[in-house]
């Protein structure tokens, strides 16, 4: 009997630790869908209300991601293959259709602004869209705060996806950007495990207007 009862005893926490690994384990692979809630910091919401309805779905498998955030204006996908050190940002607005290449170098002065936040964690844990999150606090060259609440339990093996949170350990559930006039908050709706399609990360072939992100940057420059 005492053999039968510590065989249980071994069994069950056998699960347990189990589970526990399991729960702390990365993911290498996950579609990501998050609603975006967008606000005029100007009192005008004529803007923001033309964006009603945006959402962010973000594919990520081992090194590789494709951030594809879609609005009533059009769609704009973000496009980079930490590996090959390459991607592309695709911008489709009124029927326009315009890929701005990218090299490491790019992607890094385009993620400067944010990247690798140092965040100050509040080991409180907090219950946001059926996801248990801590909150992370970070501070923006400017002063200004950054807020993110995460999931622990949930860590991507690729966080180099987003800068912003290579150093957060854990899933980004509920985050703020401001962009201009406009506040955009971002609520992570579900995730799915299923296998994505090498496809879904390669770069269109044709149908798009192509120039260098150096080009790019003097186009904005030059307000053309």
């Amino acid at each position: 009997m005492k053999v039968h009862r510590r065989s249980m005893l071994l069994f069950f926490m056998g699960i347990l630790f189990a589970g526990n690994i399991s729960a702390q384990k990365a993911f290498k692979e996950a579609t990501l869908v998050y609603q975006i809630n967008i606000e005029s910091q100007s009192g005008k919401q004529e803007i923001a209300k033309s964006l009603d309805g945006a959402t962010l779905t973000v594919y990520l498998k081992a090194g590789q991601s494709r951030s594809e955030m879609l609005n009533a204006l059009g769609t704009e996908t973000t496009l980079y293959d930490a590996k090959a050190a390459k991607g592309a940002i695709l911008k489709s607005y009124s029927g326009q259709k315009l890929m701005i290449t990218l090299n490491a170098a790019n992607w890094a002065q385009k993620n400067k602004y944010f990247h690798d936040l140092a965040f100050n964690i509040d080991n409180n844990i907090e219950t946001i869209n059926g996801f248990s999150c801590k909150k992370a606090t970070a501070l923006l060259p400017e002063g200004k705060s950054v807020i993110v609440y995460f999931a622990p339990d949930l860590l991507p093996a690729n966080n180099d996806y987003n800068n912003a949170f290579s150093k957060l350990p854990g899933l980004p559930v509920r985050y703020q950007v401001e962009s201009g006039k406009l506040l955009f908050t971002y609520n992570l709706q579900k995730i799915g495990y299923e296998s994505i399609p090498a496809s879904t990360f390669e770069l269109p072939k044709t149908g798009y207007r192509i120039m260098t992100y150096e080009e790019n940057q003097q186009l904005r420059k030059g307000g053309k």
